[in-house]
């Protein structure tokens, strides 16, 4: 069976991530840009990094610029940005794509084991979120609408 620690990834500087690295922890995984309406959710993000991660949660944020262009930046850009303006500290990966031929095997497998609406597959926009537990297995999908505030309930659960 295929988990979260069976794949790698870049963090923002370009370093390889072994996921596997965080065996053990729950893990939350969400694409971003930082020109969507949605982007002011980094302060959320980070709430909940700084609120849970003594307890076992990772969140990933995955920088993507397939949906109206609201993540045009490199990736030192992205994350001077993110720091700036929503103090971030959680983990950024470097810029993905998360839908066609062109996704990340992350992101393949996130919708394969989560799919959204009426079982599409396909991310609909940014700051779509995934909720992975201890065991590496996706448990939920969020809608970008979903604020992170609203995950508590959730990501308690998967801390105990």
């Amino acid at each position: 069976m295929t988990t979260l620690y069976d794949f790698d990834a870049l963090d923002i500087e370009g370093q390889a991530v072994p996921l596997h690295k965080f065996r053990g922890q729950c893990v939350l995984i969400v694409n971003t840009a930082s020109a969507c309406g949605f982007t002011p959710q980094l302060a959320g993000l980070e709430e909940l990094h700084q609120r849970y991660s003594e307890r076992g949660l990772v969140v990933l944020g995955f920088p993507c610029n397939q949906f109206a262009g609201q993540e045009k930046g490199s990736n030192e850009e992205i994350a001077a940005f993110c720091q700036s303006h929503y103090g971030v500290n959680f983990p950024m990966m470097s810029k993905i794509e998360v839908n066609g031929s062109g996704a990340h095997p992350l992101y393949q497998w996130l919708t394969r084991e989560a799919p959204g609406i009426l079982g599409l597959r396909a991310i609909k926009w940014n700051f779509t979120k995934f909720l992975v537990n201890r065991s590496g297995q996706v448990i939920q999908r969020y809608a970008p609408l979903d604020a992170p505030a609203s995950l508590s309930r959730d990501i308690e659960a998967a801390l105990a």
